[in-house]
C-alpha cells in the first residue's frame, strides 16, 4: 500500500465534469499535487451537486462525464504519473427520486419479494414500507394520480405492482408494497435506516457479502483500471465497519484507503486495514496552534455577556444530543425497542435507556468488542442518574455489549448519528464562544492547542498512522481554513473584539443574540462578502441550531429578520465602515495564521489534502458555499508567474507560493522523522517549527501579541547542522539565526537542506 505524497480534492459535479478534471491534470502536476482526489462519481440523483446520493452504484454518472469522461481522466492522470483517489459511499443510496434508483424502484414494486429487498436496511416486520412524502393537508391522498403506468403525487412518481392498477388512485395506492405518509412520520415511524435524519438516503446492508459484491463491482473495476486510492464515506453508519473494511481491503489489496472517521480528542482509530482517517483530527491541531489559549477567560466573559448563554460547551453537547434524540430519531429508537419485547415495560423504558446512553456516549460509537468497556461505563452512568431505569439497564447491559446482537448493532449506529446531528449540526451552531473551534472532530471546550500538545500529536501521527490523510478544508467543514484563521485572531484582541461585536449588535439587532455573535465573528474574518452568501449562511446556521427557526416548521419572520439585519449592514455606510475597519484590523494577523497553518499542514506527518481552490486565500463558509466553482484559470496564471520568477505581492500569490513549493518538496524529497524546533529569546513562544530531515517548516503564531511585545527582538533559532535555503525567500541560512532575519520576507520559512 503506497500512499501518495499529497492529494488535491476536486468536487466533480454537473458544472465541473470528469472531462474538466482531465483538463486540470497538467495544472495539478505543476502545483505539486501527489494525487487527484475525486468526490463521488457513481451515478447520483439528477442535479446533485455533491454526488453522495448515489442511485446506481454500477455506473459512472453521465452528468459528471460518464464512462468516457472517467476513462479520459484516468488516461490523463496516468500519462502525468498522477495517482487517482476516489470517494465511495457504502452506507446508503439515494432514494429521493425512486425512478432513478433501479434497485429501490424494484423494491417498491415487489416488496420483500424483490431481488433487491436484501440490499436495503428495511424493517420488514411492518406490512408496508412507509414513504414520508405527503404534505400536511388533510386530504393529501386525494391528490394522487395514475398516469403512464405509475402513481404520482405532484412531482413524485412511484411504481405500480403488476395486477394492482385498476380503480381509483387511492385504491391503487392501498394495494402497493409501500404506503405514502406525511413527511413528519420519518422521525417516528420510518421502516428503513436513513443516513442520519435524511429520508432520501436509504441505508445499505453491505454487511451481506452478496450486497457488497453487487454494490462494489464498479469500484472493483475502478481499481482494476488503475484507481490507486479510496476514501470511504461515513463508515460509522455501517452495521459492521471492521468487516466491511476487511472486504474492501480484499477487493483492493494495494490501494491507499482512508476512512471518514471522526475521532474525538484523544480517541484512537481502531486497528482497521486502512491508512488512516480523512484528517479532521489533524485539522484541529493546525487551527488550534494559532489560537491564543490565554484569551479563553476574557472571550468566555465577552460571549456570555453578549449572548446571555451561561451553558458551557459540554452542556451544549449534552443538550444538543438530547434534542435530536427527542426530535429526529424516534424511528430508530422504536426499532431498537422492538428488539427487546421480553422486557417489562419494554417500549418506553428501553427508549429512555437508549436515549440516555446515546446522549452520554463520549465518542461517535463503539466497534464491538472494541469499546465494550465504554458502553458499560455509560450504562453505569445512566443507572446512577436515573435509578428508575436501573433494572432495565441491567437487563440490556449484556445485549448492548454483544457484537452479535442486533440491538447492539442498532445502538452503535444510533450513537454515531446522534453525535453528528446533536453536536456538529446543533451544538456547534448554538455555542459561539470562538467559532474557529467549532469544527468537525473538534471540541470547542478546548480553547486552542498548546505547543507541546501540537508536537506530541504530530509525533503520534508519524508513529501510529504515518500515511493518514490530513486536511484544513473539506466539502463538509463549517468554514474554510482561512476563515478559521481570521476568527482565531479574535482571541488575541479581546478588548477590541468586545467593542466591535457590541457595536455591531447594537447597530444590527438580530432576532437571537447568538446569531448576531456568529455574524460578528464571520464578518470580522471575511469582511463584506457577497450579501446573498452571508445571508444564506446565517439562515442555515439558525436552522441547524433550531433556534428561532428550523428546517421543518421554520419561522419565515425570524429568517426575514436575519435577512433584514444583513441588508442593514450593506445599505448603511456607517455600519459597513464599522465592519470594514475591524476586518482590516484583523486581516494582517489573519494572513499570518493562514500562511502558517497551510505550511504546517503540508509538511507535517500524514498525507496532506488540498481542497479545491484553497491554494489561494478562500473565504468559503459551510456547504454549499464551499462547493462554489473555482477559478482555475487565475490559479494557472498566478502559478506561471511565480514559476517565472515573480515575487508574490498579493496574499493569494503568497499562499500559492507556499502551497506549490511545499507540495513539490514533498514529491521530490523523502521527509524523515519529526523533531520539534524551538527558538530562544523573549519572543520564543511565537514560533512553531519542526524538522523533517531534509526539510524544515517554521511559522509565526499569535502575531498580535508578537507585535505588541515589539517583534522578534533578539529571539533566535539554532538550525540543524548544515546549510539551508529558504525556498520561499531564496535566502540561505546556517547555525544560529536571528528569527527576524529568518522571517524577514515572510512570516513563515520553508527550508531545504543544501546537499
Amino acid at each position: 500500500m503506497t500512499a501518495p505524497t499529497s492529494t488535491y480534492r476536486l468536487q466533480i459535479r454537473p458544472g465541473f465534469t470528469l472531462d474538466d478534471a482531465a483538463g486540470l491534470v497538467d495544472y495539478l502536476t505543476a502545483l505539486g499535487a501527489g494525487a487527484v482526489y475525486l468526490s463521488p462519481v457513481l451515478t447520483s440523483t439528477t442535479g446533485s451537486e455533491h454526488g453522495y446520493d448515489v442511485t446506481d452504484p454500477t455506473t459512472i454518472d453521465p452528468q459528471r462525464g460518464g464512462e468516457e469522461g472517467f476513462a479520459q481522466l484516468l488516461a490523463a492522470a496516468a500519462d502525468a504519473g498522477l495517482p487517482v483517489v476516489v470517494d465511495i459511499v457504502p452506507n446508503h443510496l439515494g432514494v429521493d427520486v425512486p425512478e432513478q434508483n433501479p434497485a429501490w424502484w424494484d423494491v417498491l414494486t415487489a416488496g420483500r419479494d424483490s431481488a433487491y429487498a436484501g440490499w436495503f436496511d428495511i424493517d420488514w416486520s411492518a406490512d408496508r414500507l412507509l414513504l414520508p412524502v405527503l404534505g400536511d393537508g388533510p386530504d393529501e391522498l386525494d391528490r394522487l394520480q395514475v398516469s403512464g403506468g405509475v402513481l404520482s403525487y405532484y412531482e413524485h412518481r412511484f411504481p405500480i405492482a403488476p395486477g394492482t392498477g385498476d380503480g381509483t388512485p387511492q385504491q391503487v395506492h392501498d394495494r402497493q408494497h409501500y404506503r405514502l405518509v406525511n413527511y413528519r412520520l420519518a422521525q417516528t415511524e420510518l421502516g428503513y435506516r436513513r443516513f442520519f435524519a435524511v429520508s432520501g438516503l436509504a441505508g445499505l446492508r453491505v454487511e451481506d457479502p452478496a450486497v457488497f459484491d453487487a454494490t462494489h463491482a464498479r469500484i472493483a473495476s475502478m481499481i482494476d483500471r488503475g484507481v490507486a486510492g479510496l476514501r470511504v464515506d461515513h463508515p460509522d453508519g455501517l452495521a459492521d465497519p471492521a468487516g466491511y473494511l476487511d472486504r474492501l481491503r480484499s477487493l483492493a489489496p494495494d490501494a491507499w484507503i482512508t476512512v471518514e472517521k471522526i475521532l474525538e480528542p484523544g480517541e484512537q482509530l481502531p486497528s482497521w486495514p486502512v491508512a488512516g482517517t480523512t484528517g479532521y483530527d489533524a485539522l484541529t491541531d493546525f487551527t488550534g496552534i494559532f489560537v491564543d489559549t490565554t484569551g479563553e477567560e476574557q472571550l468566555t466573559r465577552i460571549y456570555r455577556r453578549a449572548t446571555g448563554d451561561d451553558h458551557d460547551a459540554t452542556e451544549h453537547v449534552r443538550i444538543g444530543k438530547q434534542f435530536v434524540l427527542d426530535t429526529l430519531f424516534g424511528s430508530e429508537l422504536r426499532r431498537i425497542a422492538r428488539l427487546a419485547p421480553d422486557l417489562p415495560a419494554a417500549g418506553e423504558k428501553i427508549i429512555e435507556v437508549i436515549k440516555s446512553a446515546a446522549a452520554a456516549y463520549p465518542v461517535y460509537r463503539s466497534y464491538l468488542p472494541d469499546g465494550a468497556d465504554c458502553t458499560r461505563r455509560v450504562l453505569d452512568q445512566v443507572s446512577d442518574q436515573h435509578p428508575e431505569l436501573a433494572a432495565t439497564v441491567d437487563r440490556l447491559r449484556d445485549r448492548l455489549t454483544d457484537p452479535a446482537d442486533e440491538l447492539a448493532v442498532r445502538f452503535q449506529q444510533l450513537t454515531g448519528a446522534t453525535m453528528a446531528k446533536g453536536v456538529e449540526d446543533t451544538a456547534f451552531y448554538r455555542y459561539h464562544r470562538l467559532a474557529a473551534l467549532n469544527e468537525v472532530g473538534g471540541d470547542p471546550a478546548h480553547f486552542g492547542t498548546p505547543v507541546e500538545a501540537f508536537h506530541a500529536a504530530q509525533q503520534l501521527r508519524l508513529t501510529d498512522w504515518p500515511d493518514t490523510m490530513t486536511t484544513l478544508s473539506t466539502h463538509d467543514t463549517k468554514r474554510s481554513e482561512d476563515v478559521r484563521a481570521g476568527m482565531a485572531v479574535l482571541a488575541e484582541l479581546p478588548e477590541q473584539w468586545a467593542g466591535f461585536s457590541g457595536s455591531l449588535a447594537e447597530a444590527v439587532p438580530m432576532p437571537e443574540p447568538g446569531i448576531g455573535y456568529l455574524l460578528a465573528q464571520t464578518v470580522a474574518a471575511v469582511g463584506l462578502i457577497d450579501r446573498k452568501r452571508l445571508t444564506a449562511y446565517l439562515i442555515k446556521a439558525a436552522r441547524e441550531a433550531s433556534v428561532g427557526t428550523a428546517w421543518i416548521d421554520g419561522d419565515p419572520d425570524f429568517e426575514a429578520a436575519i435577512e433584514a439585519g444583513v441588508d442593514r449592514i450593506y445599505e448603511t455606510d456607517a455600519i459597513a465602515r464599522l465592519v470594514t475597519d475591524f476586518h482590516r484590523l484583523v486581516r494582517p494577523a489573519s494572513l499570518v495564521n493562514s500562511y502558517g497553518q497551510k505550511l504546517l499542514q503540508l509538511l507535517a506527518p500524514g498525507v496532506p489534502d488540498v481542497y479545491q481552490g484553497t491554494e489561494l486565500i478562500d473565504d468559503s463558509l459551510v456547504d454549499p458555499d464551499n462547493r462554489r466553482p473555482v477559478d482555475f484559470a487565475r490559479r494557472r496564471r498566478l502559478l506561471a508567474e511565480l514559476d517565472s520568477g515573480a515575487r508574490p505581492g498579493e496574499p493569494d500569490a503568497v499562499k500559492l507560493l507556499i502551497t506549490s513549493r511545499a507540495l513539490r518538496l514533498r514529491r521530490e524529497v523523502g521527509l524523515q522523522g519529526y523533531r520539534p524546533l524551538y527558538a530562544s529569546g523573549s519572543a520564543a513562544d511565537h514560533l512553531i517549527g519542526f524538522d523533517r530531515g531534509p526539510v524544515i517548516a517554521i511559522a509565526t503564531r499569535l502575531p498580535i501579541g508578537l507585535s505588541a511585545r515589539g517583534g522578534w527582538d533578539t529571539t533566535s533559532i539554532d538550525l540543524p547542522d548544515g546549510e539551508w535555503t529558504d525556498v520561499l525567500s531564496r535566502s540561505g541560512h546556517a547555525g544560529r539565526v536571528p528569527v527576524r532575519t529568518l522571517l524577514a520576507d515572510f512570516p513563515i520559512a520553508l527550508l531545504r537542506r543544501v546537499d
